[in-house]
Formats: C-alpha cells, structure tokens, sequence
C-alpha cells in the first residue's frame, strides 16, 4: 500500500473513530452543560494546540518537509492554543470570555482548513513520512479539533434552551 493512501486511510479513519467516540461520550456530555461550562471544556482541549509549534524543531520533521506547510500550521495552532487560553483566563469576565471564544474556534477552523488545502497542494499524502514524529498529529489530533470547533460554533449559534 502506497504511503499516500496509508495516510489517507489513517486520515479517514481517525475522522471516524474521533466520530464514534465523540458522539456516544462527548455530544452527550456537552449537552448537557450550561453554555459556558461547555465552551470551557472544547477551550481547555485547544488550550493544547501550543503543541503545533513541534512542526518548526528541526529533527522532528524533516528537513524537506515544506515550510509553507510547516510554518502556517505552526503559527496558526499557536495563535488558536493562545486564544483558548485566553478564553479559559476570562471565563468569569463574560464580555471577553465570549469573543475569545469565537476567536479560537474561528481562527482553528481556519487553521485546520488551511492546513489541508497547503497538504493537498504539497503532495502531503504522498510523502507524510516527512511529517516524522509529528505524523500522529493530522491523523489523531486533528479530527478531534475539527470535530469540536463545528461543535463548539454550533453550541454558539443554536436557540439557548430555557431551563425548566
């Protein structure tokens, strides 16, 4: 099998597995928490996309994997893991709490779209093996970010519920 569509394979089914697992404990889970409380859970997972900046330590990637990739994916966890961040800081300051909310979903969705569209022009697929250490990342990380920005930007848009 080529390693194109091992990575696609992977790819795929971290989609699902991330799908199967969400919907049966953690739809239900958020649904069930006040707005806020559900927010901060999805913030506090992205808080962790810091982690992205792994794509720029030489040694861990290869050299040859392209840095238009390699940077924006970077820069653009950092900015969304630092937005989390600050959402979670002003968790108790509403007015802040709920731009940094948007802000960090919209600017990971961005991200993670961006991301593929640079994937798919580089030939990503096809040479993932320069990905390294940080192969895991596209195929266990990233569905699961995906998945809980759409979420999260639901929870944002949907009719609030009134308590009964």
């Amino acid at each position: 099998m080529s390693t194109e569509v091992l990575f696609q394979t992977h790819l795929v089914l971290g989609y699902v597995a991330w799908l199967l697992c969400f919907g049966a404990y953690g739809l239900p889970w958020l649904s069930f928490m006040d707005h806020v409380a559900a927010q901060r859970a999805i913030a506090t997972l992205h808080s962790f996309r810091f982690f992205g900046l792994v794509f720029l330590v030489p040694g861990v990637v290869s050299p040859n994997l392209p840095a238009s990739f390699a940077l924006f994916a970077a820069y653009g966890d950092f900015a969304t893991g630092v937005l989390a961040m600050l959402a979670l800081l002003t968790v108790r300051m509403r007015p802040l709490f709920w731009p940094f909310v948007v802000a960090f979903n919209l600017v990971g969705m961005v991200d993670l779209i961006v991301d593929y569209y640079h994937a798919i022009q580089i030939g990503l697929p096809a040479r993932a093996g320069e990905l390294g250490a940080t192969y895991a990342i596209p195929i266990i990380f990233v569905p699961l970010l995906m998945i809980t920005h759409i979420v999260a930007l639901y929870f944002l848009v949907r009719p609030r519920q009134n308590a009964t």
